[in-house]
């Protein structure tokens, strides 16, 4: 008898249980913030056609898309409750926009990620990103990779770095190449201004955060996570080599400033000589412009009346000179008359 009731209370327990774990336990619900993913016996439930995520990835390349081939899930929206037997789990997902530090790393604590620029100097690397796990891609977040997040940062901090190391200020260089083209002084100046490849960098953080962008939007497919903003905020050499930095900038300012100083001196004293120049001709054109219509008054005056009109118009005009002189000289062939 005592081993019937033992019995009796065993399958209760096993009963009571079971409406615990089924009943109870079996119903969840899915926040606003979330999207989840149900697995049946560790397999995730797929969508009627098995596609892949390649197609919401169309920034992967041939060779990446095959090796990024993930499924597509059913993801479950938010609301509820909705309701799981005891051998499926729930997988909740936040797909809130969060923030990390781009020095975040879950095996070794730093200050600031290291680089080394086309100069060949050692630079450190601060700032943040946001980013969002991405709805269309979960089975590449929850499935594909142990630590998404980590292999997203070790991703975005290895293309930072090959960047760093070919960046070139491309309107430096433009400068460069338009002044070589055209054999100027400017050519120098550009050369003393540009060319530093952490002045550089630090003049074109917003061309840098938009490099980054792009080259990150294939990390859904790859990760299952979305780069919403890159915010590159500090590049800072060592305290030695910004030292000796700032003594290379503010020399290469100052000869930048000399040379544009004597530029527009000589340029100010090449307008003034043409300014002379013009004047002298027109001084020049003044004074030749009487007689070049002096001579034409005379040519017509001999073609319309010819050789007499021409000494009768010569009398008329050395009568007043005559009035106003004191002496005449008379010159002819025997003697000379002085009146």
């Amino acid at each position: 008898m005592e081993l019937l009731f033992g019995l009796i209370g065993i399958f209760a327990g096993l009963g009571m249980y079971t409406i615990f774990r089924v009943l109870i336990s079996g119903f969840y619900i899915v926040r606003p913030d979330q999207r989840a993913v149900l697995t049946s016996f560790g397999r995730a439930q797929r969508m009627p056609e098995d596609a892949n995520s390649k197609a919401d990835s169309p920034h992967l390349t041939a060779d990446e898309q095959q090796r990024y081939q993930y499924p597509q899930v059913r993801v479950i929206p938010p609301g509820g409750p909705y309701f799981k037997w005891p051998w499926q789990q729930i997988h909740k997902v936040s797909v809130a926009t969060q923030a990390v530090d781009l020095v975040w790393d879950p095996t070794k604590r730093q200050e600031a990620i290291e680089a080394v620029t086309k100069d060949n100097l050692t630079t450190g690397v601060n700032g943040q990103i946001r980013f969002r796990v991405s709805d269309r891609n979960l089975y590449a977040y929850l499935f594909g990779v142990e630590s998404p997040m980590e292999h997203v940062m070790g991703f975005f901090v290895s293309v930072l770095r090959e960047r760093i190391a070919n960046f070139v200020d491309p309107k430096g260089q433009s400068l460069i190449a338009d002044s070589e083209v055209e054999g100027g002084q400017e050519a120098f100046a550009a050369e003393l201004s540009e060319g530093v490849s952490i002045n550089d960098l630090r003049k074109n953080l917003p061309m840098l955060n938009s490099y980054m962008e792009e080259q990150c939007r294939s990390t859904p497919g790859r990760y299952g996570i979305e780069l919403d903003a890159a915010l590159i905020t500090s590049i800072d050499p060592p305290q030695e080599v910004d030292r000796a930095l700032s003594a290379i900038n503010s020399t290469r300012n100052q000869v930048a400033a000399d040379i544009s100083t004597a530029k527009a001196d000589s340029e100010q004293q090449i307008t003034m000589s043409k300014r002379a120049v013009e004047i002298a001709a027109n001084n020049a054109q003044a004074e030749v412009a009487p007689l070049r219509e002096l001579s034409a008054t005379l040519t017509s005056i001999k073609d319309e009346g010819g050789s007499e009109a021409l000494q009768a118009y010569l009398r008329n005009m050395k009568v007043p000179m005559l009035e106003r002189a004191r002496r005449i000289v008379h010159v002819s062939d025997d003697l000379v008359d002085v009146k």
